[in-house]
């Protein structure tokens, strides 16, 4: 007695790509989650998680908000409707967090940086962004001090036990 019995598709939820780089190099003051406009060879070549934005960053242009630089292969099996590998991507946010961060970008001098691209529980990719404010040698110096304590410390801890 076979019956047929719709099964729901496997959803790709997860991490596809992070910028650790960008806590080191940025004071992160506010962060928001953010979807983003791909075309089908983008996602299916996401599923295969090879994306990069470790050099990307947001830009607001014509009361738009736009990933800038992020890197997404070409899908192989896609051979004649492939996509560009770094064009630019239309980021999805409401109208008010729009006003709010190009506020914040052209008054303060501030930066919007992607830190994190992933797929939700929905399988939908979202681009979760920092608004960043540029840190210092100094700062960054101090920041580094504080993770190699933190590390010792663990060890210390550990070694201890």
């Amino acid at each position: 007695m076979a019956r047929n019995v719709k099964r729901k598709p496997k959803i790709a939820t997860g991490l596809i790509a992070e910028n650790r780089r960008a806590r080191f190099d940025y004071e992160i003051l506010e962060t928001l989650e953010a979807g983003i406009s791909l075309v089908g060879t983008e996602v299916r070549s996401l599923r295969n998680g090879k994306a990069q934005i470790t050099e990307s960053y947001a830009s607001p242009e014509n009361e738009e908000l736009w990933l800038i630089n992020a890197y997404i292969p070409e899908y192989l099996q896609a051979n004649q409707f492939n996509h560009a590998e770094r064009r630019p991507r239309k980021l999805l946010v409401k109208r008010k967090e729009l006003n709010k961060l190009q506020a914040a970008v052209q008054r303060a001098g501030n930066t919007i940086v992607p830190l994190k691209l992933y797929f939700n529980d929905r399988g939908l990719v979202k681009v979760l962004l920092g608004l960043g404010k540029g840190k210092t040698k100094g700062d960054k110096r101090q920041t580094e001090k504080k993770r190699d304590w933190q590390r010792e410390k663990s060890r210390l801890m550990k070694s201890h036990q």
